[in-house]
């Protein structure tokens, strides 16, 4: 198991935000503008927490192609730069971004997504979810299936965008694209996979505890 207790031995702190419903570029740019404030060190790190109104993302090296011809006009698209291809965000789907200085933790950008990949695997374990990593390939699976992607930006060591997870999202979304430009794999959700509606605040105290394992942070700013 992949964890962050041994990268560090001082004491780290974060503040964690939930912004609830969001406009996608709204919260892009408030992603960008905590960047810049943790790179001059005016902040400490911080996770944020927020369900967008249905968007596509492109990463900077996605295909355009892989929005297919036929998807809803009124979704907006934005081309954005993290790593990898396109991806729906939604109602139904928790996102994280953490804007987190790695020179507290490790100087790895590999290590950062595996942890990431690890604590939603933690946290899926919770509710009876036995999902895992694919080899070759980003994210979080169910048997063939992605329930959780990844794609992250590191400026100097200071990481934003992160991860969705799909909990209950409408999955017609994603029949409009090629997600993460992975052809020959679908896409899940917790209620799919469960045959249930899954509350989503409960998914959400629980990921905040794994992630707070993971990167062995004991304190929450402000606490």
């Amino acid at each position: 198991m992949i964890n962050a207790k041994n990268s560090a031995s001082r004491s780290k702190k974060i503040e964690i935000l939930d912004l609830g419903m969001q406009a996608y570029k709204k919260s892009w740019n408030f992603q960008k503008s905590l960047l810049k404030k943790r790179s001059n060190n005016e902040i400490n790190d911080t996770l944020i927490f927020v369900e967008h109104e249905p968007v596509y993302t492109l990463g900077k090296n996605a295909n355009e192609n892989h929005i297919l011809q036929n998807y809803p006009e009124e979704i907006k698209t934005f081309h954005i730069e993290r790593g990898g291809d396109v991806t729906y965000h939604g109602p139904g789907q928790l996102v994280g971004y953490p804007i987190l200085d790695l020179r507290d933790y490790k100087k790895s950008i590999s290590w950062y997504m595996r942890t990431l990949e690890q604590i939603i695997i933690d946290t899926l374990s919770e509710f009876n979810i036995q999902a895992d990593r694919k080899n070759g390939l980003t994210g979080v699976w169910y048997k063939n299936e992605k329930i959780a992607a990844l794609g992250v930006r590191v400026s100097k060591w200071i990481t934003m965008h992160g991860f969705s997870l799909n909990i209950n999202p409408d999955l017609n979304y994603y029949k409009s694209i090629i997600p993460c430009g992975i052809f020959e794999y679908g896409v899940t959700s917790m209620s799919k996979i469960l045959n249930e509606e899954v509350d989503k605040e409960s998914v959400k105290s629980v990921l905040k505890i794994k992630f707070l394992d993971q990167f062995n942070i004991n304190h929450l700013a402000g606490k």
